[in-house]
């Protein structure tokens, strides 16, 4: 009985091994609840053979690494004295890690120089991918001309793109407006860096020196400057001091610098925006011919730095912390903030500045000067969009209003340039090396672009970025934000509708002249007589149709609801 058997275990082994040595069969398919049994209207379907599964899984095809878009961005400098940031800067790695972008960051001049640079490229078709319109008129004026050309692309589809950044920066439709160009939004507008920020201030130790009052109307300013000019009042003996400083800053007539003059008189900027009923210039106003007679008083007299015609703003600022001036227009942070003031405090630790009012004259209406603050206004080059750098542009924006873009570009480096207390503000105690806060002047280089592109003038970020804090040389306590507070709350006249004013064509043309013939009668170059003023504004008109540059605008802001028609 046992030899079968034996027999029936052998057949069994060979069965196993012949099992063993057959392709592997397929894995049972997952149990499924049976069918229902067909009806007789069904057809049954043929049983398909089932496939095997691979033994090895299919090879994996090589991951493309998608090249880096290579983006360079045209914008202004935060600090004008100091370079960009270095080839090695964190950033641009950080840039090029996270968002596969290669970042090229070049500043672009302010005024003139800005505007002639990017005609330049302009007339070359040569704009970079990404940058900021600067004009001596109107940065909206530049987006006209350039959209003209076919030089910019619409940004409509890029916003889509931004959710974050359009809740931060772009969430004013007025201001986006502007930019709105045939239907199309032909760039983006950031939000203004605190307006209103500039103002008239004056040296109350050199006050206190010689004994005068705190001036409140232009006559008693300008006693106040003679005596600034001509008595010695840091005491060196030497001649080597003026009653005001202030440079040309490229626009129109006095500038910037010099406004607070005809605002004194009610006409402070290029428009009479008081005289609703007859809108136009404000050289028609017989007010702008009275502060101008002034002005060259000012001159003739010499208490105002000769220099003004021909200095650029950074020469501006390194002759003011050598104690040049008693009174000057500055912006409060240039003053008075910790990067900035240590220059003065350090050559004169006695000295000190403090705000002016808007000086008043014989006019009914004195103004500290106009405002026609919008923001800064950002386009992308058609060749940049035909080239497909659309997405790659919004991609870095949005990622520039995210805590890592916002923080490393509008401060440093967490802990080396700067630290986040309790309640998430940002602090420069307690660092390793107080040199390299991100608020200290040779950290500057590496936040270039947070005025620009970065800040959005959140409550902490204020706090941060104009802290209070006691001078080294003279410990004394400052506080930026005080000057800030009275200069904005200043009377200031409303010209923002000025910036939907379009340039004439002969815009240039019209400009020099202008300019050309305010310097000469400010300087004493020219007679200036109710007759030499008489052909200025006549040649205005007849040469360089002036008058019909007025019509068209008056137009366009009773088109605008801004004048009544």
């Amino acid at each position: 009985m046992r030899k079968p058997i034996q027999i029936a275990f052998l057949l069994i082994a060979l069965t196993l091994i012949a099992t063993a040595c057959a392709a592997p069969t397929p894995a049972p398919a997952p149990t499924q609840p049976p069918a229902p049994a067909p009806t007789k209207a069904q057809v049954a379907e043929p049983t398909k053979a089932p496939v095997a599964a691979p033994t090895q899984p299919p090879a994996a095809k090589p991951t493309e690494v998608a090249k880096p878009v290579d983006i360079e961005l045209w914008a202004q400098a935060t600090s004008t004295q100091a370079p960009a940031p270095p080839d090695d800067w964190v950033g641009y790695k950080t840039i090029r890690e996270k968002l596969n972008i290669n970042l090229k960051y070049v500043i672009i001049p302010t005024a003139a120089d800005g505007e002639t640079k990017i005609n330049t490229a302009a007339a070359a078709n040569a704009l970079p991918d990404f940058f900021q319109a600067v004009s001596t008129t109107n940065a909206r004026n530049k987006l006209i001309d350039l959209n003209k050309q076919g030089l910019i692309a619409p940004v409509d589809d890029l916003l889509k793109l931004m959710p974050n950044r359009v809740k931060t920066h772009y969430n004013d439709p007025s201001s986006l407006a502007l930019a709105k160009l045939d239907g199309k939004q032909m760039a983006f507008v950031e939000v203004p860096n605190l307006p209103k920020r500039e103002g008239l201030v004056i040296r109350k130790d050199w006050l206190d020196k010689l004994g005068l009052k705190m001036p409140t109307t232009i006559d008693e300013l300008f006693i106040v400057a003679k005596a600034f000019t001509e008595k010695d009042p840091d005491g060196n003996g030497k001649n080597d001091t003026y009653g005001l400083g202030g440079f040309f800053d490229d626009s129109w007539g006095q500038g910037n610098r010099f406004a607070f003059f005809f605002g004194a008189y009610g006409v402070p900027d290029l428009w009479d925006w008081d005289n609703t009923a007859n809108f136009g210039l404000s050289v028609r106003n017989p007010n702008f011919y009275k502060a101008l007679v002034e002005f060259r008083k000012w001159n003739e007299a010499k208490v105002i730095d000769p220099d003004w015609a021909t200095i650029k703003r950074d020469e501006f600022r390194i002759r003011w912390p050598q104690g040049r001036y008693g009174i000057m227009w500055e912006d409060f942070c240039a003053l008075a903030c910790v990067a900035n003031y240590p220059k003065f405090d350090n050559n004169f630790p006695t000295g000190e500045w403090v705000a002016l009012p808007a000086m008043k004259s014989s006019a009914s209406k004195s103004y500290l000067n106009d405002y026609d603050g919008t923001g800064s206004f950002f386009a992308m080059s058609k060749k940049a969009a035909d080239a497909g750098k659309g997405p790659a542009i919004a991609k870095l924006l949005e990622w520039m209003a995210s805590p890592e873009g916002y923080y490393l570009l509008g401060f440093g480096v967490e802990g080396v340039n700067y630290k986040l207390d309790k309640s998430g503000a940002v602090t420069t105690d307690g660092l390793a090396d107080p040199t390299k806060a991100w608020s200290h002047e040779s950290m500057a280089r590496f936040t270039q672009m947070r005025n620009q592109l970065i800040y959005d003038n959140n409550p902490n970020e204020v706090l941060a970025r104009y802290p209070d804090f006691v001078t080294d040389k003279s410990k004394k306590p400052m506080s930026p934000m005080v000057f800030y507070k009275f200069f904005s709350t200043q009377p200031w006249q409303d010209s923002v509708a000025g910036n939907l004013i379009i340039n004439p064509a002969n815009r240039a043309d019209l400009q020099r002249f202008y300019n050309e013939n305010f310097q000469a009668f400010a300087l004493g170059a020219k007679p200036l007589t109710d007759a030499t003023w008489a052909d200025f504004l006549k040649a205005l008109d007849a040469n360089l149709n002036a008058a019909k540059w007025e019509t068209d605008s008056r137009k366009i802001l009773q088109d605008a609801g801004v004048l009544k028609k």
